[in-house]
């Protein structure tokens, strides 16, 4: 399934979308990353059970994304709340969700780095009871130069069935392969923003 270029608007997740309006203002012109420091959602330890950090090492198909923040709740949603949570972090991502798991995501992370913006996604996954429930990844990128250096990824898990049981939801062996519903990589804004400020300085006022 290829990438979708997309606006803010493809983010469903009120909260989500506060994040990503956060990256939005965070990132000044022309630098085509903000940087990690500069961000600073509102009520973000309200989210971090939702949300994990990344540290970008390498580039292109070699980059690996090792682990510095992981979620209490995102280890439920991938079978590993038994680790302690000093044994989530300071991994490789391949290594917490496995070689099979991690062949199936890869290309979000990757195509966050190549094109230096927010993807997005949705996938249809089951609970153990068979309920359908859309687990939501956004991953925004920063960097305090031409790279992304940092991710930080935001996921959540929604079933209009109601209640669901999140225990293994993404595991490696989940009761059902996730489909992909969409796949977008959120560009649209920061092109029109461009434009914008090009305009602007297009403009020449006369006395």
């Amino acid at each position: 399934m290829e990438f979708a270029s997309a606006n803010p608007s493809v983010v469903r997740s009120i909260r989500q979308r506060d994040l990503l309006d956060t990256w939005l203002r965070a990132r000044v012109t022309p630098r085509p990353l903000p940087v990690l420091a500069d961000y600073r959602p509102n009520r973000v330890e309200d989210e971090m059970a939702d949300m994990m950090g990344f540290d970008v090492e390498g580039v292109g198909d070699d980059a690996r994304f090792l682990v510095t923040q992981a979620g209490d709740r995102l280890a439920a949603i991938y079978g590993n709340e038994h680790l302690d949570p000093a044994q989530r972090i300071n991994r490789y991502l391949e290594d917490a969700l496995g070689p099979q798991r991690y062949a199936h995501v890869v290309t979000l992370y990757r195509s966050c780095l190549a094109q230096q913006r927010p993807t997005y996604s949705i996938s249809m996954v089951q609970d153990p009871d068979g309920k359908d429930v859309q687990y939501e990844r956004l991953l925004l990128p920063f960097g305090s130069g031409d790279r992304v250096e940092q991710i930080i990824g935001s996921y959540k898990a929604i079933s209009i069935e109601g209640g669901f049981k999140i225990r293994n939801l993404m595991g490696i062996r989940p009761r059902a392969e996730p489909a992909i519903l969409v796949r977008a990589v959120i560009d649209q804004e920061i092109i029109r923003s461009a434009r914008h400020t090009r305009a602007s300085e297009d403009i020449i006022e006369l006395e």
